[in-house]
């Protein structure tokens, strides 16, 4: 019979540091996590209402409410129900006070919201006018000033 020429100690010494090692390199391992989940659009209101406040640069009125008059056009010749129920609601309203930096204030009021439906202008524009919808939002977006949206509020 062959034995190690080993003592028990160091058996159970070299086990243990075996042990250890194995431990600290199995904590070591990642195992594939889930992507955190997308933050939820500021666009979907989840009560009853919605209200966005927008600076428009004074000198962009005219651009920004012909974009305003295709997203009314886009939301009315949807097949969508849900786009047809956020044209039913979505009201725009101008201030007839100036804004920070001279800005014109435009006031979207949705009410009622279509529920789970997003109201993001740019995604609508595009769904609605391909290539052309992009445009649109390009028009759209130079048309802000400073701050672009003064408060988005959900209701």
């Amino acid at each position: 019979m062959v034995r190690i020429a080993a003592p028990v100690a160091g058996t159970r010494l070299g086990w243990m540091a075996l042990g250890l090692l194995a431990g600290t390199l199995s904590a070591t391992i990642t195992y594939a996590q889930q992507p955190p989940a997308a933050a939820p659009s500021p666009f979907v209101f989840p009560g009853d209402g919605g209200v966005i406040l927008n600076y428009i640069k004074a000198d962009k009125t005219a651009d920004f409410e012909m974009v305003i008059g295709k997203l009314k056009e886009a939301l009315a010749k949807s097949e969508k129900p849900e786009r047809k129920a956020q044209g039913a609601g979505w009201k725009l309203f101008k201030a007839t006070e100036p804004g920070p930096g001279g800005a014109v204030i435009y006031v979207f009021i949705m009410d009622p919201v279509a529920k789970g439906a997003e109201y993001s202008v740019g995604n609508i524009l595009v769904e609605a006018f391909g290539d052309e919808g992009r445009t649109l939002y390009k028009t759209y977006s130079d048309s802000y000033g400073n701050p672009a949206i003064g408060a988005l509020l959900h209701l």
